[in-house]
């Protein structure tokens, strides 16, 4: 599968997640407004993948700020980060991918605006390898906690399509299944964007993982059933203490599944860690538009006039969560020293 962004010498491929699965196609953006625009938009989506893309945004906005004069230059693309940094409040990847492009010109004071736009280039390069080289980490990590014949069940979109490539929680499923020990997935179908259903199912299909898709409120059921084994879920966003954001729904799966005393992982990269957000309250969760919820590709399927509450995220508390898998290692509680460890030992290599 080709990646989920590139960057082909002008602009920034990004394959629109919301044609899935009926269609592939590439958008392409040729400013920072146009990729602030796909990631509100949810053409790309995911928050590795939308931290790997903002950083290409903030190549474009070095290229469209142009002049000669550095200072005025620097608030222009200050001005376009800003924009970029909006797009979606709650996945924290945003703005660490921004922040560390906006960086870069200060390790050139002396550097000419065409050698810093090409430092910026070089830098959202290094983020989008780094992503991928990340991402097979954290499947090695994962995967090693796996058993042969488990039966998993994820929630979302965590693969490929939610990263440069590879993918978080999915990618711990693919490594699994790659070294032969014949995991099957319950795809829960995540409402009300069905990134389940129309982004994971699609996944799985192309990398011939034995699958079944299951609505979101059959997951209780199915534990007390005891047909899954394992729970494993991405995360938009850790709090220092490990309380994490995600999906919408998250939340109720890791209640259903300490309640049937099933192991409940999360898995991210390190830089979705938030250690300047103490605890889970404090992060901010988006609310989007009624539509996603009163309509079903376009079609109406609640009375018009009807309130709607859409938050994109819940958060579930560190008690809750097994383990947080990165790709330095698997932390486990106490999470606020284990995260600062891996962290700590990640800064080192």
């Amino acid at each position: 599968m080709s990646r989920t962004l590139t960057w082909d010498g002008d602009a920034l491929l990004v394959l629109d997640q919301t044609a899935l699965p009926s269609a592939e196609r590439f958008v392409r953006c040729r400013s920072a407004a146009e990729v602030a625009a796909a990631i509100r938009t949810m053409q790309v989506r995911g928050a590795p993948a939308i931290g790997a893309a903002a950083a290409y945004g903030v190549v474009l906005a070095a290229r469209e700020a142009g002049g000669t004069e550095r200072a005025r230059w620097f608030t222009r693309l200050e001005a376009a980060s800003a924009d970029l940094l909006v797009a979606r409040p709650t996945a924290v990847n945003l703005r660490w991918a921004v922040e560390r492009m906006m960086a870069v010109p200060g390790r050139f004071p002396q550097a000419s605006i065409p050698d810093l736009q090409d430092a910026l280039l070089a830098e959202a390069h290094a983020i989008a390898e780094e992503d991928v080289r990340t991402n097979r980490a954290i499947g090695e990590h994962g995967a090693a906690l796996i058993r042969p014949g488990e039966r998993i069940l994820t929630y979302c979109n965590t693969g490929s399509l939610a990263t440069v490539d590879y993918g978080t929680a999915l990618g711990i499923i693919r490594t699994a299944h790659t070294q032969g020990k014949r995991v099957h997935v319950y795809v829960s179908e995540t409402r009300p964007f069905l990134q389940g259903a129309r982004l994971t199912a699609w996944e799985v299909l192309r990398a011939g993982i034995p699958a079944t898709l299951i609505t979101d409120n059959a997951a209780g059921w199915l534990m007390q059933a005891g047909e899954i084994d394992r729970v494993i879920v991405g995360a938009d966003r850790i709090a220092a203490n490990g309380d994490t954001a995600n999906k919408i729904g998250t939340y109720t799966l890791a209640v259903l599944a300490r309640a049937h005393e099933i192991p409940f992982l999360v898995a991210a990269p390190l830089s979705t860690v938030d250690f300047r957000t103490p605890e889970g309250s404090a992060i901010p969760i988006e609310e989007r538009r009624a539509e996603e919820v009163t309509h079903l590709a376009g079609i109406p399927v609640a009375p018009s006039g009807i309130p709607v509450r859409n938050p994109a995220f819940d958060v579930t508390p560190h008690h809750l969560i097994s383990g947080i898998v990165t790709e330095a290692g698997v932390a486990i509680a106490p999470y606020i020293q284990a995260l600062q460890d891996l962290a700590a030992a990640r800064t080192k290599r």
